[in-house]
């Protein structure tokens, strides 16, 4: 549909010039005016004139009429005016030619791009707090994070994928502490991160009680920055226990990161920050604190520096932002995390800005909504958590059910129940924008019916079943009727609908387009037989269209980092 509109532009533009000399207005400008009306009676692309009236001093129906009466465009079988509206229908067999030909037997995936060629993008995402459980809190910036890679990679952008780890500060002491007080090598050893989790949260049970504790864990973080051996081989441990574990995950997710560089990396980066803020007089003291006043732009001070002299995040991050600029030299820096760390950046982006790093601008935060435990917020030193591969788990058993029972002679069910288990959870988040707080519901998430990843996943598979069965095809001519058109130009639609996706940084948007093509597809297959069709060319030309909803179901579902088998 790209294509077609750019002709379409073309073609107005060439009609609005033989109007007025000078039109007002551009190709592209044109381009963005473009609908689909909601009704197919009216057309299947149409163009309100009424932008045009003031610049060609005529009433938008005489325009309409105007473009209408001399409109010629390849591809458009006819151009009529109602009203201020330029309705255009589309010559379906061209169309349809065009579009399955581009899907199936294109030189590239369909919908990629080369835009990013030679660029790099640095993406940080996942980023969970070392020693602590990978929750459902973490699904957000992990999924969103890595369909943003995928997204990138498919406009064709060399990504490169860092797990900040969460892996310096007080957190430490308290462990460090709980550890020496209550745990034991063996008994972590054999719990893992289960036991680290259960002395933190022990910890912060017992500080309740003796907030003294609170003061030893500070004491154990500072013995730890100044390079104790022993609580920094305590904390080298803690470290490899949880990466060792969130690899689990993360496999299932079928991820792997480029870089585990954590907070810790830049430690010996940010004495040159703190001294460039200081030689550019960029740093006040405010209450024995080094700040970075940025009243005049309307937010809080930047925190660089403790009373007593130890680094904040605002000084990691803009030390580990230089670092990848000097090291990557990125296009783009996205940062996935929660909507509620926006004043965060906010804050020391402004402040790289202030520094006269030029490439600031290119540093993007991408925000998500908040995640709540069936109405009640998430808090690790509580215990309310829901660990995702404790929810994983739930969802492949019940997914292996449901296959035991309607497929049972399934090969490599277990593989395929994972690829359906994960998948519902991850559509289920990714169906709603990424700034909607959502409260996270096990029931809906494992919910196998209506628009979920287990549905979208079924319609593929179907496709796959129809051409395995139907051996070699060739559709020269198409003739389509309402059902075969609308799954066409639902099809022809996955180009656009990624670029705005892109520019957006948000995967929902593939999401729904997944569920609008899986139902435009299902309602073909139900009224318009394939394997049976009454003449081997009508057959032929079904055969094409499902072969085209087989490829960009595959590429739409791999950039929402969902699988996609052949056989459920």
């Amino acid at each position: 549909m790209k294509s077609l509109k750019k002709k379409i532009a073309a073609a107005v533009y060439k009609g609005i010039t033989s109007i007025a000399p000078d039109p007002g207005v551009t190709e592209e400008e044109i381009i963005s005016y473009l609908a689909y009306p909601p009704d197919g009676g009216m057309g299947d692309i149409a163009l309100p004139c009424f932008r045009f009236a003031k610049t060609l001093k005529a009433p938008p129906p005489v325009i309409a009429s105007k473009l209408a009466a001399d409109f010629s465009c390849e591809g458009i079988a006819s151009a009529e005016a109602t009203g201020g509206y330029l309705n255009l229908r589309i010559d379906r067999s061209v169309f349809a030619k065009k579009i399955t030909d581009e899907i199936v037997s294109g030189d590239k995936v369909y919908g990629s791009s080369d835009i990013g060629g030679g660029k790099t993008v640095v993406l940080d995402y996942s980023s969970p707090n070392v020693a602590k459980p990978f929750h459902i809190g973490h699904l957000g910036t992990t999924v969103i994070g890595h369909s943003l890679k995928k997204m990138h990679e498919f406009a064709g952008y060399k990504c490169i994928g860092v797990n900040h780890l969460g892996d310096w500060g007080t957190q430490f002491g308290k462990l460090t502490v709980a550890y020496r007080k209550w745990g034991s090598r063996q008994a972590v050893e054999e719990k893992g991160i289960d036991e680290l989790v259960a002395l933190y949260v022990r910890f912060h049970e017992e500080a309740d009680k003796d907030p003294a504790l609170n003061d030893e864990a500070r004491a154990a973080f500072t013995a730890l920055e100044h390079g104790d051996p022993e609580i920094t081989e305590l904390w080298r441990w803690f470290i490899e226990i949880s990466i060792k574990e969130y690899k689990k995950t993360y496999k299932q997710l079928d991820i792997e990161f480029d870089y585990y560089t954590g907070e810790s990396f830049y430690t010996d980066k940010m004495p040159a920050v703190v001294q460039e803020l200081k030689d550019k007089q960029l740093l006040t003291i405010d209450d024995g604190a080094s700040i970075v006043d940025l009243e005049k732009y309307g937010m809080p001070p930047c925190l660089i520096l403790k009373r007593d002299g130890s680094t904040l995040y605002p000084t990691r991050d803009i030390a580990a932002a230089i670092y990848r600029k000097e090291t990557f030299d990125f296009e783009k820096c996205i940062y996935v995390t929660s909507a509620g760390q926006s004043l965060h950046f906010a804050q020391w982006f402004k402040v790289l800005e202030l520094m006269g790093r030029d490439w600031y601008n290119r540093l993007v935060h991408v925000p998500y909504g908040t995640v709540s435990l069936n109405g009640e917020k998430l808090a690790t030193r509580t215990g309310n958590v829901v660990l995702l591969k404790d929810l994983f788990a739930e969802a492949i058993e019940k997914a292996a059910a449901i296959m035991a029972e309607k497929n049972p002679e399934l090969a490599g069910r277990e593989d395929v129940a994972e690829s359906v288990g994960i998948g519902a959870v991850v559509f289920y988040y990714l169906s709603a924008n990424r700034m909607r707080d959502i409260n996270f519901v096990l029931e809906d998430a494992l919910n196998f019916d209506g628009n979920t990843g287990p549905y979208a996943q079924y319609t593929y598979a179907r496709t796959c079943q129809i051409l395995n069965r139907a051996g070699d095809f060739k559709a020269d001519a198409f003739d389509l009727n309402d059902d075969e058109f609308a799954l066409c130009k639902t099809l022809s639609l996955f180009p656009e609908t990624f670029d705005q996706a892109l520019a957006e940084y948000e995967p929902s948007i593939i999401t729904r387009y997944v569920l609008d093509l899986c139902a435009a597809f299902n309602r073909f297959y139900h009224n318009c037989p394939v394997l049976t069709a009454g003449t081997e060319s009508l057959k032929a030309q079904r055969l094409a269209l499902t072969a085209a909803t087989n490829k960009v179901l595959a590429a739409a579902l791999e950039l929402i980092c969902v699988r996609h088998p052949e056989k459920i």
